[in-house]
């Protein structure tokens, strides 16, 4: 009895030891990652929540009378030399212009036009705006699927880093939750630091778990294959309606996501059937015209979107979400799809038709990228910088443990008799059932310090 009594402390002391190992040797990766993902996402929040993706609002005077909207995507066509017409995106006041999306070759233009004098106020590269940019390097570091991989694995060991630092901060021992909650300003030196990392990261933790799930549902690996897959809503709920090759992914123009996370996977209905109910109304023209005819009836309003045809089997689709900045509530995502001869409504996805994982994503997506309104936008701003504040002072407290001169890492140290292992295979295992590439990357460390690391002593002095 007596000897569990004082193995317990010990046992304590070494699941520290090592969580705060796990948590240092984590960090070395993630804080740039980390660091980058906070940077861009300020930037894209700005935009998001304080002006539109494509910058500034574009103001008009208000009038009667409101020209065709085919009359309008002439004008916008005619701006752009060879252009094929992609999307019209209805203003959302009536001070507003209308945007139209001009595909030249590759290259997505965004042409703002009066709606009530069809003039051309603004062309916008829409893959060469801040906010594109932000998003691509937010996403890829402009490296492509390698970049993508490297991101990924940081997201899945920064979730390491949440956990561990959480068993860090957890109050024991006699310490007190207003030890953790409330930092001590009266610190000085690298107890401030660590006061106030520990505070502001307990904060912030459950809301970085769900910013890292949310970001993950984008990735190549862990969010392409293995999460969006099975939360992707099934095409075959649309009964006798044929099916085209093209996904809706095909509807987001340069590299921005605007179609909901739930139907990018989804294949598009095809046009050239009898399938489908009555949409467009008789005597009235199965065109730009009549879909923005369609939308009002269907109950859209405000701002919303919708992408034309590409090919002789493409549908009208009709749109409004909040991944596309046109709501600022995800229960009222609304897909409607309508064949581009007959007019008729071959297929429609709302937010309640989404799976239940794909139901959290539309609205985790949402906070995520602050969609939801001023509020929203300004606590993800507040969000994006405590998120830096602790990549820094994370590495403010190691340079401040670190003694002068010291020719290595200065890792925390590891109790004796720690049990290192089985806590290591346990997060490992952990890590790899969940993230399978943050995993990979964790064997494959394992592997090099027991083949490599653990064999060459200068090595192993310089890491630890």
């Amino acid at each position: 009895m007596q000897t569990s009594v004082a193995q317990s402390p010990a046992r304590a002391a070494g699941f520290h030891a090592t969580a705060w190992r796990w948590h240092f040797y984590s960090g070395l990766y993630v804080v740039p990652f980390l660091f980058m993902l906070a940077v861009t996402g300020l930037v894209m929040v700005f935009f998001t929540g304080f002006q539109t993706r494509l910058g500034a609002p574009v103001y008009v005077s208000a009038q009667n009378r409101v020209l065709a909207v085919t009359a309008q995507a002439q004008a916008a066509l005619a701006s752009v030399p060879d252009g094929t017409l992609k999307e019209y995106i209805a203003p959302p006041a009536k001070d507003l212009a209308a945007w139209f999306v001009v595909m030249q070759g590759e290259q997505a233009h965004a042409v703002a036009v009066n709606p009530y004098t069809a003039e051309v106020l603004k062309t916008v590269d829409k893959g060469n705006t801040v906010f594109a940019w932000a998003e691509k390097i937010h996403g890829t570091l402009l490296l492509g699927d390698v970049g993508d991989r490297l991101i990924e694995i940081a997201a899945g060991l920064a979730v390491v880093m949440v956990v561990t630092g959480l068993y860090l901060h957890w109050p024991r021992g006699g310490s007190r939750w207003a030890e953790v909650l409330v930092p001590n300003l009266r610190a000085k030196g690298r107890i401030w630091w660590k006061s106030l990392h520990a505070s502001i990261g307990f904060w912030l933790s459950i809301v970085l778990l769900g910013f890292l799930l949310t970001g993950m549902s984008w990735t190549g690996i862990w969010g392409a294959k293995y999460v969006q897959p099975w939360a992707t809503f099934p095409a075959v709920k649309w009964d006798a309606v044929p099916q085209s090759d093209a996904t809706h992914a095909t509807l987001n123009t340069a590299g921005v996501h605007d179609v909901p996370w739930g139907l990018e996977q989804t294949p598009l209905p095809q046009s050239g059937s009898s399938a489908g109910v009555l949409g467009v109304a008789a005597g009235e023209p199965v065109n730009l015209d009549g879909m923005v005819n369609l939308a009002t009836r269907l109950g859209f309003s405000g701002q919303f979107h919708i992408n034309l045809p590409q090919d002789a089997n493409g549908v009208y689709t009709l749109s409004a979400d909040t991944m596309s900045g046109d709501l600022k509530n995800p229960t009222h995502d609304r897909t409607v799809h309508v064949d581009r001869y007959t007019g008729r409504v071959l297929a429609e996805a709302a937010f309640a038709d989404y799976s239940p994982v794909a139901k959290a994503m539309a609205v985790g997506i949402a906070l995520h990228q602050g969609d939801l309104g001023l509020w929203n936008a300004l606590l993800n701003v507040a969000f994006c910088a405590g998120v830096a504040f602790l990549c820094v002072s994370g590495i403010v407290m190691w340079w401040k443990r670190r003694p002068a001169g010291a020719g290595r890492l200065v890792a925390p140290p590891l109790s004796a008799g720690a049990p290192l292992w089985k806590s290591g295979a346990v997060v490992m295992l952990l890590v790899a059932v969940a993230f399978p590439l943050s995993g990979a990357v964790l064997l494959a460390v394992v592997l090099l310090d027991w083949l490599v690391i653990g064999r060459l002593p200068g090595f192993r002095v310089v890491l630890s």
